[in-house]
């Protein structure tokens, strides 16, 4: 068999196949005692395969001292300690650009959703309610303000989507892109005031830790809408909630949350909002191609050769 690894998660079954018959893998997920597997395989694991969910923090990087790669399948890494792998020299990486287009398209999907209140408009024809009552009117699209909230790979992605149903587009990040032509904020609030839709497709982190908070959310006002594909970590969601609950803000579109799988019970019963359940790349087409690329880091590494995509 080939190196040993540990996987902390649960990967999708073809994934999993090749990690099988490809290494020595220890599923950490599985074990009743973590803490004993990780004394017993410590000494011997020379990879790690993890997720954007799953991560991996100090006190299990430090436990494999013979540590050298962990591929992280998910373009986010805010969950993996970079400091520690860093200071162990563990290079790290993840699955950017193969999930860049259906991220997007989930962001669109939920502006749309939102705006048009389709969730709601379902829910009203399911419920029978359509021959006894009518459907309220909903907010159009095209014309309005989009704000993104990082204008990387998938803010870009997403802008594109927006300008074709005949929004505009303008962006905060720490500094201005020169190759983008969109309005360019330094200042988060002042562009939520700007702004009908304040989209959030910026990386999680210390950095992005709750920028989105209770003065931004009033900036945005009564008028205005969020939308979150990033990170739950990224909005101060209590704030969030009870902006929607007292109508401060006219919907949400979320796929993420502060504590994932829990959602707060107070979002089930709005009808100003649109949830699901972190979906932005849950196609079996996006998720083939990351956990591919994951692959594809692991096989160069213990070859001897350049990984893919490093993160450090």
């Amino acid at each position: 068999m080939g190196a040993e690894i540990v996987q902390t998660t649960a990967m999708p079954p073809a994934i999993q196949q090749v990690l099988d018959s490809s290494y020595t893998v220890h599923k950490l997920w599985e074990a009743k005692d973590k803490a004993a597997l990780l004394k017993e395989i410590g000494p011997r694991v020379r990879g790690m395969a993890t997720s954007g969910a799953a991560g991996a923090k100090r006190d299990l990087i430090e436990a494999l001292p013979k540590l050298e790669i962990i591929s992280s399948f998910g373009v986010g890494y805010d969950s993996i300690d970079i400091a520690c792998a860093q200071e162990r020299k563990v290079t790290v990486t993840n699955t950017p650009d193969v999930l860049t287009e259906c991220v997007a398209d989930t962001a669109m999907g939920l502006t749309l959703g939102m705006l048009r209140r389709l969730p709601q408009a379902h829910q009203f024809v399911r419920e029978g309610r359509w021959p006894k009552d009518k459907f309220p009117l909903t907010d159009k699209l095209g014309g309005k303000i989009m704000g993104i909230v990082g204008a990387g790979r998938i803010g870009q992605a997403i802008a594109k989507r927006a300008e074709a149903f005949g929004m505009e587009i303008r962006y905060f990040g720490p500094r201005k892109k020169a190759d983008l032509a969109w309005r360019y904020y330094d200042n988060l609030a002042a562009m939520a005031k700007d702004v009908d839709i304040l989209m959030i497709s910026c990386p999680g982190g210390k950095e992005t830790h709750q920028i989105v908070n209770a003065e931004v959310i009033a900036a945005l006002g009564p008028k205005g809408y969020l939308v979150n594909i990033a990170r739950g970590s990224v909005v101060v969601e209590a704030a969030l909630v009870q902006a929607l609950v007292e109508g401060k803000i006219a919907g949400a579109g979320l796929d993420v949350f502060e504590n994932e799988p829990t959602v707060p019970e107070a979002l089930w019963k709005l009808d100003n909002v649109a949830l699901a359940p972190h979906v932005g790349s849950g196609t079996h087409e996006t998720r083939q191609a990351m956990g591919d690329l994951m692959l594809k880091n692991l096989e160069a590494w213990f070859a001897g050769k350049p990984v893919l995509t490093k993160v450090v």
